[in-house]
């Protein structure tokens, strides 16, 4: 086996040897890596050629750096997580970065850095917390909150493609798939096992609701209804996340009360007649529907975006597919 030092300048060389390392108990720390004394590093971590670790540092068990990532600031890094190279977790602010186990952090990508918002003043607090199991590939950025009083935070087993972007106060829930070029601007909220193709731009503020699909290249200027899919410069309703639903589980019969429901609230044969809220009160009352969990869920789903205050809902365009 070749010695660290005839490694320095070969990356897959010195990968493989990473990769054996974190395996076992003892670490791996390169000559060329810069570790600062007081960090605090577990067990079967490796630590490849020209990483940096900060002071205030805390790495979990198993990890492993790959040549020329980085994490600085008061981070905590936990167990079996993977930073690929160029990778750059954390900064020097006051707050805190904290990632869970098991989450890959891809080339390039840059996790926990101060904010783009404007209303962030310097010194003040900022936090940015990732759950386990997270896979976020390259170039992609996400930011700490704006204020100490909020954080940034990503759930568990999200698959965030190239070149994401999650700006200041997101709030990301679980199992969440995000395609290459999706831009999530502050204080957005996706809900659980929500789907986005990709380049798409969705407005601060807005909130995207479980089993949602949206389409590739949309504009997204207010809320996305749970079980539904949007698509357009725009976005606009197009109907129900039929294939996604299917995909998740959903029964036969619940799909067909989705869809019922969906029809009564948005295509109505009467709907110079009778309001939004009537409708969806119908739908409520009715003595089939509102027994169905997944329609009472939607339901909610559009009170809350009026209710709360928020941007309304994404207009509807009938689609026959719904």
């Amino acid at each position: 086996m070749k010695t660290p030092e005839a490694d320095a300048d070969a990356d897959s060389d010195c990968s493989s040897e990473i990769k054996a390392s974190a395996d076992a108990n003892p670490n791996f720390i390169h000559p060329s890596a810069d570790v600062h004394p007081n960090a605090i590093i577990g067990q079967g971590v490796s630590v490849g050629p020209f990483c940096t670790i900060g002071s205030s540092v805390k790495v979990g068990n198993g990890c492993r750096l790959y040549p020329g990532s980085h994490v600085f600031g008061n981070t905590e890094i936990g167990d079996h997580c993977l930073l690929m190279p160029g990778a750059v977790v954390g900064d020097h602010l006051p707050g805190r970065t904290v990632l869970g186990c098991n989450n890959v952090i891809g080339h390039h990508a840059v996790i926990g850095v101060k904010c783009q918002d404007l209303k962030y003043k310097p010194g003040d607090e900022c936090f940015l917390h990732i759950g386990d199991n997270n896979e976020i590939r390259e170039h992609t950025s996400i930011h700490r909150s704006s204020k100490s009083s909020d954080k940034t935070v990503i759930g568990d087993s999200n698959l965030i493609m190239g070149s994401c972007h999650i700006a200041h106060d997101c709030n990301i829930g679980n199992n969440n798939i995000f395609a290459n070029n999706t831009l999530l601007a502050g204080h957005v909220v996706v809900e659980d096992y929500t789907h986005t193709a990709g380049a798409i731009v969705v407005h601060q503020f807005c909130h995207i609701g479980s089993f949602s699909f949206v389409g590739g290249g949309s504009v997204v200027s207010q809320d996305v209804p749970k079980y539904t899919m949007v698509v357009g410069e725009r976005a606009e309703l197009r109907g129900l996340n039929l294939e996604g639903l299917r995909r998740n589980g959903f029964t036969a019969t619940e799909i067909k009360s989705l869809r019922t429901a969906y029809r009564k609230i948005f295509m109505p044969v009467d709907s110079n007649s009778t309001s939004f809220e009537e409708r969806i009160t119908k739908v409520e009352e009715d003595k089939e529907l509102g027994k169905i969990t997944a329609v009472c869920s939607m339901i909610q789903s559009l009170r809350d975006s009026f209710a709360q205050n928020r941007r309304g809902i994404c207009k509807f365009r009938y689609f026959s597919g719904s």
